[in-house]
């Protein structure tokens, strides 16, 4: 990994700041992405001190807000001119209903929109810096779940599991699609179910998935183990052109039956592109 510039999202706790130190370890140059400065201060100090590498950058940025999204992408072009692996890591979980700034409902704009937004304006720096791999993490709570395309931002019968797990089928999908427009490109596309880790994530929703996510999370993964498979999905010689898979504990295995409907990725895709105002002619899909 050394010389090999990575940037990681949601990377001051978790899975995401573990996945941001042993890539730093590796000797990797790590940006790491965090909505609260001080909280990415803290993990950014800690993470150069336990690595030994100075080469450990924080950008700030608020994935609640496309304007936000807007300007990492411009911050970290301005600040680097190339980027070998793009780890989609932030996320979060809603008990209740809330919306973005843009007026989304935040979990799907923070789960998806953010990341598709993202990718979408580093795809020119990726490419330019090929090979190189787009990793997103999803999770297991996609399975028996549809993407319900006429209640995209949940205004009806909100559910915050339903919400979550939609979202992270949407993670997937979006994953299957890019791999298919970057086929030739020498950038992959992969994503994974890191498994039931035992972080700050969730712990704050209340409700009944609350109450659940209390009781079982002396049960659950470390975030090192849950880290797991970001890291080697980042860094492992072995996957060099792997590219539209879901992975499980390093392991390729097959999502959900729902996930491998292709009108869905191409539709989800469109909605998504209208839903960020994005509309480049190098982003459609040679097919």
């Amino acid at each position: 990994m050394q010389g090999k510039v990575c940037l990681v999202t949601g990377a001051n706790s978790g899975i995401g700041k573990v996945t941001a130190l042993e890539l730093a370890k590796m000797g990797a140059t790590v940006v790491m992405t965090a909505r609260n400065r001080a909280k990415g201060e803290a993990a950014q100090a800690e993470i150069k001190a336990q690595s030994g590498n100075q080469s450990v950058d924080l950008l700030l940025a608020d994935f609640a807000s496309l304007q936000e999204t807007r300007r990492l992408a411009e911050e970290f072009k301005a600040k680097y001119p190339r980027l070998d692996i793009l780890v989609n890591n932030a996320g979060l979980y809603l008990s209740k209903r809330l919306e973005s700034t843009d007026g989304y409902e935040m979990t799907f704009a923070v789960n998806h929109l953010a990341p598709f937004l993202l990718t979408n304006l580093l795809l020119d720096v990726l490419k330019a810096s090929a090979p190189a791999r787009v990793i997103t993490v999803s999770s297991a709570a996609h399975g028996g779940v549809r993407m319900d395309f006429d209640n995209l931002q949940n205004s009806r019968g909100y559910s915050g599991f339903r919400t979550y797990g939609q979202s992270k089928l949407a993670n997937i999908l979006f994953t299957y699609e890019l791999s298919e427009r970057l086929k030739g490109t020498g950038v992959m596309a992969n994503c994974l179910h890191p498994g039931g880790v035992s972080t700050n994530f969730g712990s704050d929703s209340g409700g009944l998935f609350g109450v659940v996510w209390g009781l079982l999370k002396p049960f659950m993964r470390s975030p090192e183990k849950g880290a797991e498979t970001s890291i080697y999905l980042a860094s492992s010689p072995e996957l060099d052109g792997v590219t539209g898979k879901y992975f499980v504990d390093k392991i390729p295995v097959m999502s959900s039956r729902e996930s491998y409907k292709r009108e869905s990725w191409k539709k989800l895709w469109e909605v998504s592109e209208e839903l960020v105002g994005l509309h480049s002619p190098d982003l459609v899909a040679a097919r």
